[in-house]
């Protein structure tokens, strides 16, 4: 698939956690940094996502959301 984003982070599967319709998939990055995403349960079950695999983590600049520590 070719996708337009500039903004992807190569990395592996450490955690895929479902509850219910959504999931947590955390990535860790080849410096040892960690992202976290949360998917629907759907997303992770068309991708077949488990823990090992590797993926890339896509991140959209208008779609970043920030909290405060």
């Amino acid at each position: 698939m070719v996708l337009s984003a500039r903004n992807r982070l190569d990395g592996t599967v450490t955690a895929v956690t479902t509850d219910g319709v959504m999931a947590e998939v955390v990535v860790e990055l080849g410096d040892g940094q960690t992202v976290t995403s949360t998917i629907t349960r759907g997303s992770v079950e068309r991708l077949g996502l488990e823990e090992g695999d590797d993926v890339s983590a896509v991140v959209k600049a208008s779609e970043v959301m920030i909290d405060k520590a």
